[in-house]
């Protein structure tokens, strides 16, 4: 298939009007687009064909409770490390839409899956957390085309919600998502917006 200018310029669309929300509607989330992201995730790249990204959909209100008190916790911990006037504009962001999302996906690396075995990965151990982070992106671009937002939610213990969510030894929390429709779009990143940093463009050096 030869791609054209009309891919190229959605896709630009797609990355550009990509953010990471925190400000969410509540209006549920269709169970067929539901279905739709996850065979979007299905494209995903993975080492070796491993494919070891695992998903919850953490759908329990005393589940989803204890990951916002997980979140509170890490959170305050987080300011302790600024100080003075950089203290009080981190405690200013939202930096997560965990009450008001519609949906939680908590997203686990297996870590030693019996799916692609051990190809690429015998030096690199890491490319399985990493091919969870490539779903995590796909998941994230598809999201935006169905007119959706998402939030990765960083500030959290994850052996805390591992624990919580009763997973598997060899599953290790790659990415807690919210997701659902953004409360409003924006082209501008939240941390931008708020003057924490501007963005930087990307390194790229011959050599």
């Amino acid at each position: 298939m030869e791609l054209t200018q009309a891919h190229r310029d959605a896709l630009q669309d797609i990355l550009l009007w990509r953010r990471d929300v925190r400000h969410f509607l509540p209006d549920p989330v269709p169970q067929k687009v539901l279905e739709r992201l996850r065979k979007a995730m299905d494209f995903a790249p993975s080492v070796g064909n491993a494919r070891p990204w695992r998903v919850l959909h953490v759908k329990s209100p005393d589940l989803r409770a204890a990951v916002v008190r997980n979140f509170e916790a890490a959170n305050a911990q987080a300011a302790e490390l600024y100080q003075d006037d950089q203290r009080a504009a981190y405690t200013a962001l939202k930096l997560a839409g965990l009450r008001e999302a519609p949906v939680h996906l908590a997203i686990f690396t297996e870590t030693d899956p019996e799916a692609g075995h051990g190809l690429g990965r015998q030096t690199m151990p890491e490319m399985l957390s990493y091919s969870t982070v490539a779903a995590v992106h796909t998941l994230w671009l598809a999201a935006r085309a169905e007119n959706l937002g998402i939030g990765w939610v960083s500030i959290l213990d994850p052996e805390a919600v591992a624990q919580t969510l009763q997973v598997p030894d060899n599953w290790h929390l790659t990415a807690y998502l919210c997701l659902g429709k953004a409360a409003a779009d924006d082209d501008t990143p939240l941390l931008h917006r708020n003057a924490w940093q501007t963005n930087a463009e990307t390194i790229w050096q011959d050599v």
